[in-house]
């Protein structure tokens, strides 16, 4: 059975790696938009961009992964009603647009819980976004889940990727250009390497049957960003006693992050998806792959 795949924010980080994913599937059908294709903040874009790739599809079944975001956390505490538009607002234009025709795959963030858990959120923990970003990303789930249809949120967290800017990727330049760096030790979350959750989604997104309404796919495990870190430099054979903790106190940011933001995958693994491998396995191929450059 053939698919015709629609990837939204396609010359993103998780957006590139969703085109290599689906690069090997023989037999499908993958157009790709990014911000010079769409404006996601012009409604009448977004529908119409929906509906002639529609028109154009050719095969069995149809799936659109929404990977594109407003993504700049702090930026998004002074800029909310943009971000208002484009995480909120356009997630809910694509689904009415799919609703009946195609599945909508759509990405979300830990963002949208508080950080004040002790236990990974299970993917039915109450929201209650603490950041502009996390707000807007929440309105976004909602609009989602208003429309119905043949639809997964997905929830994910710490992504990081060869494609783009990310913490792993500053590590790895910072261990070149610095003797020490220091890093929050009191933030705890599941570093996911981006590929491996371009994997997931498509597999998602190639389920022939219903699939949950809600899911979180992270790689497996926890560690907090000055942990990262050290693995980081690990990985390059580099001290890592040159990261030294600091605390969130001590490195203020526009935007609040979560303290905790693990999210419980085990709706994910029940649900028959990809297995979700360690963080720290994940970070060794990816470090192997794309962060020396």
């Amino acid at each position: 059975m053939s698919t015709a795949w629609l990837v939204t924010g396609a010359r993103g980080q998780l957006g590139q790696d969703l085109l290599g994913v689906l690069a090997g599937r023989v037999g499908d059908q993958v157009t790709s938009v990014g911000r010079a294709e769409v404006d996601l903040t012009d409604e009448a874009a977004v529908r119409r961009v929906v509906r002639s790739w529609l028109a154009a599809a050719s095969a069995d079944r149809a799936v659109v992964v929404n990977a594109a975001a407003y993504t700049a956390v702090d930026a998004a505490e002074d800029d909310e009603d943009t971000a208002l538009v484009v995480n909120g607002l356009a997630p809910g234009w694509l689904a009415e647009e799919a609703a009946g025709r195609a599945r909508l795959v759509h990405v979300s963030t830990d963002y949208v819980f508080a950080g004040t858990a002790t236990t990974p959120y299970p993917v039915d923990a109450p929201t209650d976004p603490r950041s502009a970003y996390g707000r807007t990303k929440a309105a976004g789930e909602r609009a989602v889940a208003a429309v119905g249809g043949d639809h997964a949120v997905v929830r994910t967290a710490w992504v990081h990727g060869r494609h783009g800017g990310n913490f792993v990727a500053t590590m790895a330049r910072l261990e070149r250009s610095h003797g020490t760096v220091q890093v929050v030790a009191d933030q705890i979350g599941s570093p996911t390497w981006s590929a491996d959750l371009a994997a997931g989604l498509v597999a998602l997104g190639a389920v022939g049957g219903p699939v949950p309404p809600v899911l979180h796919c992270t790689n497996d495990g926890q560690v907090s960003w000055h942990g990262l870190a050290r693995a980081v430099f690990e990985e390059l054979g580099a001290d890592p006693d040159r990261v030294l903790p600091t605390t969130s106190a001590e490195f203020v940011r526009p935007a609040p992050r979560p303290a905790y933001s693990v999210l419980d995958g085990s709706a994910w693994d029940a649900a028959g998806l990809p297995a979700r491998r360690g963080w720290r396995d994940a970070l060794a191929e990816a470090m192997r792959e794309g962060y020396r450059g």
